[in-house]
This record gives structure tokens, C-alpha cells and sequence, in this order.
């Protein structure tokens, strides 16, 4: 499953990013790296973009950047 895909309040691990070089670089400059629990906290309006708990902070990424990184739904 994506990142984009993810409901809200649910909470993942990120198993894989992908996106190929600046964009790739810029997700792994936020936190966003494999192992790494996430959470969607909000989701605009309009559906973009939404706002994640990663690392102890919020980041808001838009979907289409989203849809780059892999996640593994996490069981509560």
C-alpha cells in the first residue's frame, strides 16, 4: 500500500521509498525512511494535501509525493 492510500488516524511503517533523485533525497531529508512509523493525522478539504506524524513532528506532503513511498499497515 502507498502513503496516499493510507485512512486517516491510521498508523503505518514505511517499508520502501521510492521517487528518483531530488524527490527521492527530499522525502529521506524529511524522516520519511524505511523502518520509520507514520501516521495521517489531518487531510485537507480537497482531499490534498495531508498531514503526517513522523519522528515527533508534523509534515505535510502532498499526494502525489505520497504515492511514491511503500507502507505496511501497523496492527494496534
Amino acid at each position: 500500500m502507498t502513503l496516499d492510500l493510507l485512512p486517516l488516524g491510521q498508523e503505518a511503517v514505511i517499508t520502501a521509498v521510492g521517487g528518483q533523485g531530488a524527490l527521492r533525497c527530499r522525502l529521506l531529508d524529511m524522516g520519511l525512511i524505511p523502518k520509520t512509523a507514520v501516521r495521517v493525522e489531518k487531510i485537507a478539504p480537497l482531499g490534498d494535501p495531508i498531514e503526517l506524524r513522523v519522528r515527533g513532528y508534523a509534515l505535510s506532503l502532498r499526494k502525489e509525493d505520497a504515492r511514491n513511498i511503500q507502507v505496511e499497515v501497523r496492527e494496534v
